[in-house]
């Protein structure tokens, strides 16, 4: 079935297509009757436990922005934006993850086929489907969070606590491949990134590695 039948609020737009589906539902395009604009609708399912209570689907409505930006660095020469849009994307981005960790959200799994592009230049994050509510003192998270080539070092460790620190180190590799043209860590697997990551910036320090082994089960 490539649309849902239209009902109830569903109802007040046209033209509904399936354009995508992942982990956690599933994403339509249509057009808003009312207003004629494009809009992206997606459907989640909410599992509920209790015998005998059906389960719950909940439709999110957005703009419509058929473009990310993997899509636009690989349309581009060198694969590599003008040095003046890679630093008013990086901008936005940090006003965006700063909008989220003040309201205690932690993204976990930026990358660029989770940001948004529009032709008007604007830059949105995406696909919240990993994203998590955190708190002071931090709680244990799992650690199978985030595309590998952008995973902070205490992830790849095993760290199950970790803070806003995971979101800002990826965006920082964003950044990177966006003037660069080319993923700045781009391992084939965990030790590997590693590998590349300290290649880079260099082992820990004694008291950095200390820290890290009292704190996380993958280093030794």
């Amino acid at each position: 079935m490539s649309k849902p039948a239209p009902s109830g609020d569903l109802a007040k737009f046209d033209d509904l297509r399936k354009i995508g589906e992942g982990t956690y539902g599933v994403v339509f395009k249509g057009v808003h009757k009312r207003s004629g604009k494009l809009v992206a609708l997606k459907k989640i399912s909410l599992e509920r436990d209790n015998e005998g209570v059906p389960s719950m689907q909940l439709y999110l409505v957005f703009e419509f922005i058929d473009r990310d930006l993997k899509s636009l660095l690989d349309k581009l020469p060198g694969k590599r934006l003008p040095a003046k849009h890679a630093k008013s994307f990086l901008w936005q981005l940090l006003q965006a993850l700063a909008y989220c960790h003040t309201r205690r959200v932690l993204h976990r799994d930026l990358k660029p086929q989770n940001l948004l592009v529009d032709d008007s230049g604007v830059i949105k994050l995406a696909d919240f489907g990993l994203a998590r509510n955190f708190s002071i003192p931090s709680r244990v998270y799992t650690h199978e969070v985030v595309t590998l080539w952008y995973r902070a070092p205490e992830i790849l460790l095993g760290g199950r606590y970790y803070s806003t620190a995971i979101d800002v180190w990826s965006l920082g590799c964003i950044f990177s491949e966006m003037v660069a043209g080319i993923p700045l860590f781009a391992g084939d697997s965990e030790i590997d990134q590693l590998f590349r990551i300290f290649k880079i910036l260099g082992t820990p320090t004694p008291e950095v590695s200390y820290f890290v082994y009292s704190h996380v089960t993958g280093w030794k």
